[in-house]
């Protein structure tokens, strides 16, 4: 062996036994690491790199890392950055160029928004908007375009229901469909509400892509800044990771760019959107995909099951208790979706389906069984996104096969004024049934589903522990069997949704080795009296050790 050889290699050598140094230490917090081995912690140490190296005392890590900067907390809580297992950025980025419609109380109120709305649109450009929701006005039926027509007779309208799962359209937005929405017909995967055989200006799921396609797409410019006030969105509220429930291929490579210039503040786990070019793309890479970075990947694809409770597409077992005859709808036929399902194990993709109603959870279970065989005893991780409303004798059912029940706490806070309206008493037992789920040692991965409730994570933190609505209602809570502990929520925020994502191993705890993704509140989660925890605001949002988000700094300045 040559000398020059030897002499590197020894350099190498040493190097190897040299302690990683820290390049920042966080001091003076009260921290929980949420690592079952060292739950408390006052200091963390981490180093260029962004992994942690070290979590302890302020003083002891103060005098293992002596060159280290410091960033004071004064005695902030910290806490693992949270993670939304299931949430929609570019929906929650495009809300600003829409009408925002949440919270309206009567169709004149919506009218009222839209045209202060169009106001400063140019007068050829389409009106669109997002949030209204028939449950909240006094009459609680659906709206036609006729409500529209008089303020826009000419101006095409299109407004999607909160939940994402129907939409309201004016006559001159129907004129725009590609065929006449009149008829006795209906689309796959949908309906339209109809008046006799004229449509009534409501379209439910598959229909809605009726109009829909007519209004021009967005451009890769209009998506990447609709993509970036999403992401000050979320790292405003505390999220450092969000589950990222359907992208098209097209979207995704803004994404990939976005990942390239640096642009990507917090981290995203990708879900292609159904069977079609993302899931291709998806499996040429051998099922999954990782930016160097770190920021963003694509491990999975989103199917669809059935439609949404509110709008009553969420497939059942027996009818409507408010509308008989009706059982909701399968937004993909089952055959479709078996295909699809298979298709993504062949690609070794993590599959992940919307299903709401007990009938459409069911056919979930059923495919994923058969699909699955004797591979269900795998670490595959599939999922189901809601699992709203289960019947009792299929819960079990999810532990058998080794899924993870992605649900959202708000979303059982949102419903419960008229859920029962839907179902009945009897099928309230498997409806947002979290302890039942945790019961059957089911993983609970927490999300909101944003824009149809609220980024805020504090919001799902709340909801979970209370189910109540932020004034308190119902005493006690609603189905309080199923309220979970304070720290069973936030493991469902961080822990169980990093286990979603297979990043068990980088995120979801304060610990030695993994990502320094962490949260600086104004006050403790764990402690605070429980209405308290919904007013929650973070003072600073850490990813990679760097802070993404500072309270009280402008966008530009960070």
């Amino acid at each position: 062996m040559s000398m020059s050889i030897r002499r590197a290699l020894v350099a190498v050598l040493a190097m190897a036994v040299l302690p990683l140094q820290a390049t920042t230490l966080l001091v003076n917090a009260h921290i929980h690491t949420l690592d079952p081995d060292k739950p408390q912690a006052t200091a963390l140490a981490w180093g260029d790199d962004g992994r942690l190296l070290a979590v302890g005392t302020t003083s002891e890590l103060q005098a293992q890392y002596r060159d280290a900067k410091s960033v004071d907390a004064h005695g902030a809580t910290v806490i693992p950055g949270l993670i939304d297992a299931h949430g929609h950025l570019l929906g929650l980025g495009v809300l600003r160029s829409q009408a925002d419609l949440v919270g309206a109380r009567s169709k004149a109120e919506v009218v009222k928004r839209l045209q202060a709305w169009a106001a400063s649109l140019p007068k050829d450009a389409w009106v669109l908007g997002r949030g209204w929701d028939q449950n909240l006005w006094p009459e609680k039926s659906f709206p036609s375009a006729a409500d529209l027509d008089a303020a826009f007779p000419d101006r095409p309208v299109y407004l999607e229901r909160v939940d994402g799962h129907a939409s309201w359209v004016n006559t001159a937005a129907m004129k725009r469909a590609k065929k006449s929405l009149d008829g006795d017909w209906q689309p796959d995967g949908g309906r339209i509400q109809r008046v006799g055989t004229r449509a009534s200006g409501v379209l439910v799921d598959g229909a809605q892509d009726l109009v829909q396609s007519a209004i021009p797409p967005m451009t890769p410019a209009q998506t990447r800044e609709a993509y970036k006030h999403a992401f000050d969105d979320a790292v405003a509220t505390g999220l450092t990771g969000v589950h990222d429930a359907g992208v098209s291929l097209d979207d995704f490579k803004v994404l990939q760019q976005m990942a390239k210039d640096g642009e990507i503040p917090l981290r995203l786990y990708e879900m292609a959107d159904g069977n079609h070019a993302a899931l291709d793309w998806l499996c040429a890479q051998g099922g999954q995909w990782i930016d160097p970075s770190g920021r963003l990947r694509m491990h999975t694809v989103k199917l669809y099951m059935d439609g949404a409770l509110g709008s009553r597409g969420a497939a059942l077992l027996s009818d409507y208790s408010d509308d008989h005859g009706n059982k909701g709808i399968f937004v993909t036929s089952p055959e479709d979706y078996r295909v699809a399902v298979a298709k993504a194990r062949g690609c070794k993709v993590q599959v992940a389906t919307h299903a709401i109603g007990d009938r459409g959870n069911r056919m979930v279970l059923d495919t994923y069984q058969a699909v699955l065989g004797k591979d269900a005893e795998t670490d595959h991780r599939w999922r189901v996104e809601h699992a709203q409303i289960v019947a009792l004798d299929d819960i079990p059912r999810f532990a058998t096969l080794h899924l993870i029940a992605s649900m959202q706490p708000t979303h059982a806070t949102s419903d419960m004024p008229w859920a029962a309206q839907r179902l009945g008493t009897e099928r309230l037992k498997g409806a947002y049934a979290w302890q039942r789920f945790l019961h059957e040692r089911v993983p609970l991965a927490f999300g909101s589903d944003f824009p149809v409730e609220s980024v805020n994570p504090m919001l799902g933190l709340y909801a979970a522990i209370t189910r109540q609505d932020l004034a308190g209602q119902p005493p006690g809570g609603w189905l309080p069997d199923q309220k979970v502990s304070r720290i069973q929520a936030l493991v469902g925020f961080t822990r169980a949704a990093a286990y979603a994502g297979f990043m068990e191993r980088e995120v979801g705890m304060l610990k030695a080795g993994m990502r320094a993704d962490f949260v600086l509140l104004n006050a403790d989660p764990l402690t605070i009296e429980p209405r308290q925890i919904a007013d929650l605001k973070p003072l600073s949002t850490w990813v990679d050790g760097k802070a993404v988000y500072t309270a009280g700094k402008t966008d530009a300045a960070r």
